[in-house]
Order: structure tokens, then sequence, then C-alpha cells
């Protein structure tokens, strides 16, 4: 049996750059955005419009938590759908800097 030879590093495939990471897509699921209230809900949604123009328009989404009445136990859910080309490292940051700006969280739905 022969030995096979390693190939040669070919001239063309050059190192990784953080560039070629952030622009490749992690995740194609929607993306919830939670927020303790409406108005932060629509801030955050104003601000990815300028921020993220590659996205659709968000959808708000007002979240009872299980088993309360009380309307200020109410969450705040901003449902992104993904960009046609997926989720990039850069977008799901903007996504987390936006939502961290008013106070909450993103989750992957």
């Amino acid at each position: 049996m022969g030995r096979r030879q390693a190939r040669p590093a070919s001239s063309h495939n050059g190192a990784v750059t953080d560039h070629d990471i952030d622009d490749r897509p992690v995740t194609t699921g929607r993306q919830l955005l939670v927020l303790a209230d409406r108005d932060a809900a629509e801030a955050v949604a104003a601000d990815l419009s300028t921020r993220c123009p590659e996205l659709d328009t968000p959808e708000l989404v007002r979240d009872a938590l299980a088993g309360e009445d009380d309307a200020e136990d109410a969450q705040w859910l901003v449902v992104l759908e993904p960009p046609a080309a997926g989720w990039t490292h850069d977008l799901l940051t903007a996504l987390d800097s936006a939502v961290a700006d008013q106070d909450g969280w993103r989750e992957d739905a």
C-alpha cells in the first residue's frame, strides 16, 4: 500500500480573517428579543430598522408570563425573521447590542 503525500498548500487559500468569519451564516432560525415593556420593544425595533436595514420589519408581541394575569408581568418580544443569507455574527452582535441598551436579551426561537 503506497503512502499518501501531503498536498502542497494552494496559493489561493489564504488565512481566514475575522471578516470571513463574521460574514458566514451561523444560524437560520427566528430571533426573539425579550424586553420588559412596549416602549423598550418599540425603541429596539426602531433602532434595528436603522442599524440593520437588511432585516424585515420586526413583529412586536406581548408575551404574558405563565399564570400571570397582571399586565405589569408581561414581557414584550421583538420577533425577527432571518435575512435571506441567514444570521451572521455581525448581525447577531447588532441585535445583542440593541437589546442590551434596553436591558433585554436575545433568544433563538
